[in-house]
């Protein structure tokens, strides 16, 4: 795999406790989270797979051939930050937090349907720190914010905000396969 850091997604340096967000733990865990409810999104062929170990929660939605896609990523988002506590937000901060990750995974759903043939599947997991959001899909294209970033002008701002947003993103190819999926990570409210 190939990336645009030089060491592995989901190294945040050392842990205190010895824990690390990159590891998933123990075997996969079905089952309903603590937390509000929100909304449910249904739709034919799209498939919620909570998986949840202590301290890391797993959410994944295939996106491949469905419709209004975007709309329908941004409802699965916000189901999770409602089953993980952060929604509805007890603060302003806890509210900006969650807007922040509702926004970044929008802006990287739209550029793999504008850039990349259409999104594949998003991914969202969590644990103490941050939560990480990766859209997979089939396009060749490397994304990078426009430079020079031009603020007045319409287009072209989503990977500038989603570099503003994050605590840090990259690209993630897999040799072998077409395509390639697409990470941020932002830090969790505190």
């Amino acid at each position: 795999m190939s990336t645009t850091r030089p060491y592995s997604p989901g190294d945040r340096g050392p842990e205190p406790s010895g824990a690390s967000g990159a590891s998933e733990g123990g075997a996969p865990e079905d089952g309903a989270s603590t937390g509000a409810a929100a909304p449910s999104v249904s739709s034919e062929g799209v498939r919620e797979t909570p998986r949840e170990t202590p301290g890391r929660q797993i959410r994944r939605l295939r996106l491949d051939g469905e419709s209004g896609v975007v709309p329908l990523a941004r409802d699965f988002a916000r189901q999770a930050l409602y089953a993980w506590g952060w929604l509805p937000a007890a603060s302003a901060d806890r509210r900006a937090a969650a807007e922040d990750v509702l926004l970044v995974v929008s802006e990287l759903v739209t550029n793999a349907c504008l850039h990349a043939e259409g999104p594949e599947e998003l991914l969202l997991a969590r644990d103490d720190k941050v939560i990480r959001v990766e859209v997979t899909d089939r396009g060749a294209g490397q994304p990078a914010p426009r430079t020079p970033h031009r603020a007045g002008r319409p287009g072209g701002h989503g990977m500038f905000i989603v570099q503003r947003l994050c605590l840090d993103w990259g690209v993630v190819r897999t040799p072998g396969r077409s395509g390639k999926t697409v990470w941020a990570e932002l830090g969790a409210p505190v």
